[in-house]
């Protein structure tokens, strides 16, 4: 190909054009020696002028890539747009260059202001048939592998006498795209370049000859010649423009392997940090890397098995027709000889090396919106610094530390930065919490859009909170919010989300939404013991929620469809747990006089002895058992109410064989005999165990499903295994025992037991287990059972 003179960037009477790939460590080095060759008095680097006075920071020793400048639109700081740069990236060695050597340094791309404008990100542009060049280019000389034919070309290239010469080869290759392809399915990228050209005129005026423009090699073929002055104008007349601000932001080798915003990202970031930064033999020194990294992970790596890895990288690069071992043959030489052909660790070094989790740093001195320099404090503060790597956090709120990070988590959570997300804490008790940690670039836009609430992180998140308390209009919104406000303990936002709460509780009347809300509350009030917050209020309207569900529920299970009795069910369980976790209310009694009147009215069956009295739990105990005598109720909300009077210990297990017995009884039809099943013995509740040792409810069960008429039996068979296929391997398997052995051979055992059960209770072995729930409980020694349970 011959080269076209206005694209040539050798020329000495024009500006030096360096035509680079984002984040290539091969134009990088590149692009270090030629500035070093020319010495320009100015470097012109593609990206938002906005940013040219934040350009002095990248001069401080504490601004670390990987970084990127962040724009956002001053009153909608969600419209942004990001300009990565890493250590190896071309634009970062220009602007350090031109740092260390006095010479001036700008950005000349289209301006933030008008690009967000149009809601576009950086390096995003409209539809149409796109190409992608280093694909383009790798197509035609042979390679199906973009990246390959890039690392041969590029990044395993010697260096050449002439520190221009490469670019005059890559700006003639990206000119003959252009005059084949016009824009590329760019259109965008004509208005973008019709600037550059302008910043480059005045540039010309300012410096004359001495301009060097870093900017990517598809732009370098228009940057010259025979675009005229008017016609740049006419483009950039009229564009939309809004208010930005800039800043530096922490960005990470992850986010720059996603393929999203400016600069398409790359695949192996990690590897090209390497690439940039090894001094020599660089195959040797990731090999030295990977044995790092795996003997870490208490992995059998020796010398020899780098050696010979080192060994093998060459020789499959020899084999391939490669000049130096890429990123492919060295992964083939780790996974056969490292990982011994096992894919397991190599994913491990793909993420921990090949990828990386490097997090960039940022100065005070770049400027911050208020809440985010609040935020840093904080951090500092409490000793919580972000990391790109994820990482599990275990907090005990008895500790003031870790009571301060799990303020500030939640806090930042309400405001909409998913900084951490809770996970299961290890111990059962209130007093522990468990987070996964991961700082994302993303994080840092959301902390400007929370700005709009305030200028620190509680400032900020109780007027967030007091604002969705107003705009909520469902009841279960307004419970979630109360809860998150206690755990991010805003004691100013409470009262206006309680008021609020107040309000939707007393005119909603649907017993769905009354049971989705109390669990939050409950949850609520049981953190607030552990946090030392004050939760009258709330515990008053979570009785009141509960009394309120205690008379609504039965006609609500009524006439229900499979669907609905599901989600109802599911209610039900919801609803128990959480009167489990209330306490008794003071003036319980006086609510309870006007509540009888309403029971005696219903047309319900009796409650149980004893429940008219004993408070909340005893009444939610008559609500169960009705729910469990009624046959206007779906099945699988009776026996679930009937396993929860069991499991409480409110009925015996005769009764429950009783209700059993009539669930299964002829009559009933097999579907909802099956659903009664499902809600009594179905779940995580144990339902296995309760069969394996009561024989009774066994023989019920099997009695029943053996008499089940066969074109039934289809009918209910989904149900029953999803049932059975809950319970643990060895309970089926006994249950299996059991039921081949039959009620005959069950019975035959008299006195004695069947193998692998023991004759009876050992009262002496069950005894000894009494000390140590006495220490658990704070009973010190103590044997008595009594006492253990006082």
């Amino acid at each position: 190909m011959t080269a076209a003179p206005r694209t040539t960037p050798a020329r000495a009477e024009g500006p030096l054009l360096l035509g680079v790939r984002h984040h290539g460590p091969g134009s990088a080095r590149a692009v270090r020696d030629a500035l070093e060759a020319a010495r320009p008095r100015a470097v012109l680097i593609e990206g938002p002028p906005e940013g040219d006075a934040l350009l002095v920071l990248a001069g401080d020793p504490d601004l670390r890539p990987p970084v990127a400048l962040l724009a956002h639109v001053l009153d909608d700081p969600g419209r942004a747009g990001f300009w990565p740069m890493a250590e190896f990236s071309p634009e970062w060695v220009a602007i350090r260059w031109a740092l260390e050597h006095g010479a001036e340094v700008r950005f000349i791309d289209l301006p933030a202001a008008h690009s967000l404008a149009t809601g576009e990100e950086p390096g995003e542009t409209a539809s149409g048939p796109r190409i992608d060049p280093i694909g383009t280019l790798a197509d035609a000389a042979g390679y199906d592998d973009p990246e390959r034919w890039w690392e041969d070309a590029v990044e395993h290239r010697a260096a050449s006498a002439d520190p221009r010469a490469p670019f005059a080869v890559l700006a003639e290759a990206m000119a003959v795209l252009r005059e084949t392809y016009g824009d590329g399915g760019h259109p965008r990228d004509l208005i973008r370049e019709a600037h550059m050209r302008q910043q480059l005129r005045a540039a010309a005026r300012e410096f004359g000859a001495g301009v060097a423009v870093v900017c990517g090699a598809w732009h370098v073929p228009v940057l010259d010649g025979k675009f005229t002055v008017a016609g740049d104008r006419a483009l950039l007349k009229g564009l939309p423009k809004v208010k930005v601000e800039l800043t530096w932001v922490p960005w990470t080798y992850r986010r720059l392997a996603r393929r999203s915003g400016y600069g398409a990202g790359i695949d192996s970031p990690g590897w090209y940090g390497h690439l940039f930064s090894a001094p020599d033999r660089p195959v040797e020194r990731w090999m030295t890397k990977v044995a790092g990294l795996l003997r870490k992970e208490d992995r059998q790596v020796s010398p020899a098995h780098v050696i010979e890895a080192v060994r093998l990288a060459g020789t499959l690069a020899a084999l391939r027709g490669r000049p130096l071992p890429g990123l492919a043959e060295t992964t083939d030489a780790v996974r056969a000889v490292l990982c011994e052909g096992s894919d397991v660790p190599l994913a491990l070094i793909q993420d921990r090396l090949i990828v990386g989790d490097v997090l960039g740093e940022v100065p005070d001195a770049a400027p911050a919106v208020p809440l985010q320099r609040d935020l840093v404090r904080a951090q500092r503060a409490l000793r919580l610094k972000p990391e790109a790597s994820a990482r599990e956090l275990e907090l005990d709120l008895r500790k003031e530390t870790d009571s301060g990070r799990s303020r500030l988590l939640h806090r930042l959570r309400l405001l909409g930065v998913g900084w951490g997300e809770p996970g299961r804490a290890r111990s059962t008790g209130t007093f522990r919490e468990s987070w996964r940690l991961r700082w994302e670039p993303e994080l840092s836009v959301r902390v400007a859009e929370a700005g709009v609430w305030g200028t620190t992180v509680l400032a900020a998140a109780t007027a967030k909170a007091e604002s969705d308390a107003a705009a909520a209009t469902a009841l279960g919104d307004v419970t979630d919010l109360a809860e998150r406000c206690l755990l991010a303990e805003l004691p100013d936002a409470l009262p206006v989300v309680m008021r609020a709460l107040a309000d939707r509780a007393a005119l909603d009347t649907d017993v769905a939404h009354l049971a989705q809300a109390l669990p939050a509350l409950a949850r609520t009030l049981r953190y607030g013991d552990v946090r030392g917050t004050a939760t009258e209020g709330l515990a008053e309207v979570a009785a009141g929620l509960a009394e309120r569900i205690c008379v609504g529920l039965p006609p609500a299970c009524t006439a229900l469809d499979a669907v609905g009795a599901a989600e109802m069910r599911t209610h039900l369980d919801a609803v128990h747990t959480a009167i489990g976790l209330l306490p008794e209310p003071d003036g319980a009694a006086e609510m309870r006089t006007d509540l009888d009147a309403v029971h005696t009215a219903m047309d319900l069956l009796p409650e149980p002895v004893g429940t008219r009295s004993g408070g909340l739990r005893a009444r939610w105990s008559g609500v169960l058992a009705r729910l469990a005598s009624r046959d206007s109720v779906p099945g699988g909300i009776r026996g679930r109410a009937a396993r929860l009077l069991l499991d409480d210990g409110r009925v015996a297990s005769e009764d429950a064989a009783r209700y059993l017995g009539l669930a299964l009884s002829p009559g009933t039809p097999p579907a909802d005999a099956a659903a009664w099943i499902e809600g009594f013995f179905g779940g995580a509740s144990g339902g296995g165990l309760l069969l394996v040792h009561d024989e009774v409810l066994l023989g019920l069960v099997d009695g029943w499903l053996t008499g089940v008429a066969p074109d039934a039996f289809t009918d209910v068979l989904p149900l029953l295994r999803r049932t059975f296929a809950a319970y643990e391997p060895g309970v089926r398997r006994t249950l299996g025992e059991l039921v081949r052995r039959g009620p005959d051979a069950r019975a035959g055992y008299g006195d004695a037991a069947p193998p692998g059960f023991g004759s009876g209770l050992d009262a002496a072995r069950a005894d000894a287990v009494l000390p140590l729930v006495a220490l658990l409980l704070g009973r010190g020694g103590s044997n008595n059972l009594v006492e253990v349970g006082s």
